[in-house]
């Protein structure tokens, strides 16, 4: 008798700040790929961020829980607030393989223009045997989505799929620009994300 295994969906990122871009990827992959629910896993320290400065991980992690309060099948884990030193995906993948056990298949959720940088990540074959990747694309995109693809051979066939998801221009780093430049955020984050930012005095 085959035993039917369970779908989990990791959404990782600095989210500096999380925003509806982040929120909406993460539920069309869900409804896609009959997940049975999203991990959100802030970054505790970033390997490919060590020249930027990042808002501190527990504001982080806050607005994170903040934001996905709303949507039952959307949970946040610290995992990766725990462990000190650089947070590679690798070591965050094992230790989930490690508490929900080998009956969880992991779909990791990213971004087409960060799927580019995977040739480059920590142990990125050991990872790719550990899980599967969600790219979410959009018009444009598709041609280095396939060059990544063909760069992992078999493996990249077989770990590596694509989405296309509602076109949302927004990131991080313009909601970051906007209320450094008083510009209101209304409606690309979530209401209690806004609210959260403005009484911390963040990206000030």
């Amino acid at each position: 008798m085959s035993v039917v295994k369970s779908k989990i969906g990791i959404m990782g990122g600095t989210f500096d700040p999380i925003h509806i871009g982040h929120l909406v990827t993460a539920e069309a992959v869900r409804i896609e790929y009959l997940l049975d629910k999203v991990i959100f896993i802030p970054a505790a320290n970033p390997p490919h961020k060590q020249d930027q400065q990042v808002t501190p991980a527990m504001h982080r992690y806050i607005m994170t829980v903040m934001a996905t309060n709303s949507n039952p099948y959307f949970f946040v884990s610290d995992i990766e607030l725990e462990r000190p030193g650089l947070s590679y995906t690798v070591d965050t993948v094992t230790r989930l393989i490690g508490r929900f056990g080998a009956q969880t298949d992991f779909y990791c959720i990213t971004g087409a223009d960060a799927i580019q940088e995977l040739p480059t990540w920590e142990k990125v074959h050991e990872l790719l045997e550990l899980c599967h990747f969600i790219a979410a694309t959009r018009p444009g995109c598709n041609s280095t989505l396939d060059d990544v693809i063909t760069h992992f051979g078999l493996q990249g066939r077989k770990r590596i799929h694509r989405l296309a998801t509602p076109e949302l221009e927004i990131s991080s780093t313009d909601i970051r620009d906007r209320v450094k430049n008083g510009l209101s955020i209304k409606y690309i984050v979530p209401e209690s994300v806004e609210t959260y930012i403005l009484k911390e005095g963040l990206y000030r």
